[in-house]
C-alpha cells in the first residue's frame, strides 16, 4: 500500500486531517496526550532512542529514518520510497498504526478522535521542532538499565510457553484496534513494554496486574517464547 492510499483509506474512514484543525489544536492538551508515548519514545532537548526512537525533528522527517536506530522491515521499506512524516500521514499512522504501516511492532492502538490527534501532533512539533531545525538529541545510550539487564537473561522457551496463556488469551493472531497483535515484537519492544506496565510508566488496569505478577525471570522466559514462535 502506498503511502497516498494510506492517507487516502485513513481520511475516508476517519474524517481525515486539514491544517485549520492544526492551527486550532491545543499542544498543552496534546502534551497530557503524550504520556503514555513517554514509555517508548523520548521528545525534546537531551532526547535519545529507547524502545523506540526518538520524537525530535519528527515533522518533515523521513519515515524510517533517524540515525542510530534500526526500523523495522515495513518502516525500512516506506524509507526506500522516500515517504515522509508530514502532519496527514502521521494523522493517519496515529488513528490506526496497524493498519496505516501493517507489521509495525508498535504497541499501540491508535488514537480515533480527530481532534486528540491534532492536539498530540501540535505537541511533537512545539516540543520536538521540524525536521529542519529539530531539538537537540543526546546520545543514544540504548534500552534502559531494567530493560537491558533482563535481556541478558537466557530466557527459558518451555516455561515461557507454560506463562504464554494469560498473554495469547487476548492477543490473538494480528491483533485488532483494541488488542494489538505481539507476534512480531523484538524481545527489546516486548520486555521495553512489559517492564513499562510493571513499573506504572505505561497506563492499562489489566496490563499493569499481570505485569506486575511477573519478574524479571518470567518476563525473560515470555519473551523468549514468542521470539522463538516468531522465528
Amino acid at each position: 500500500m502506498t503511502v497516498v492510499s494510506r492517507i487516502a483509506a485513513a481520511a475516508c474512514a476517519l474524517g481525515g486531517f486539514s491544517g485549520a484543525a492544526l492551527a486550532e489544536a491545543d499542544p498543552g492538551r496534546g502534551e497530557v496526550l503524550y504520556r503514555p508515548c513517554a514509555a517508548c519514545h523520548m521528545i525534546g532537548e537531551g532526547a535519545i532512542h529507547r524502545i523506540g526512537p526518538h520524537l525530535n525533528g519528527i515533522v518533515g522527517r523521513g519515515i524510517g529514518v533517524v540515525d542510530g536506530y534500526e526500523f523495522s522491515e515495513i518502516f525500512e521499506e516506506a524509507a526506500a520510497r522516500g515517504e515522509v512524516w508530514t502532519e496527514m500521514a502521521l494523522d493517519g499512522f496515529i488513528a490506526n498504526p496497524r493498519g496505516y504501516l501493517p507489521g509495525t511492532s508498535m504497541v499501540f492502538r491508535g488514537i480515533r478522535t480527530a481532534e486528540d490527534r491534532a492536539d498530540l501532533i501540535a505537541f511533537l512539533i512545539q516540543e520536538g521542532g521540524p525536521a529542519d531545525a529539530p531539538a537537540e538529541a543526546g546520545e543514544d545510550t540504548g534500552p534502559s538499565p531494567e530493560v537491558a539487564a533482563i535481556l541478558e537473561i537466557d530466557g527459558d522457551v518451555a516455561y515461557g510457553q507454560y506463562l504464554s496463556s494469560e498473554c495469547t488469551s487476548c492477543h490473538i493472531g494480528e491483533g485488532g484496534d483494541d488488542i494489538p497483535s505481539i507476534r512480531d515484537l523484538t524481545p527489546a519492544v516486548f520486555i521495553g513494554g512489559m517492564v513499562a506496565y510493571r513499573s506504572g510508566e505505561r497506563q492499562h488496569q489489566v496490563m499493569n496486574t499481570l505485569a506486575g505478577r511477573l519478574g524479571d525471570e518470567e518476563i525473560a522466559a515470555l519473551a523468549a517464547y514468542f521470539l522463538s514462535e516468531n522465528n
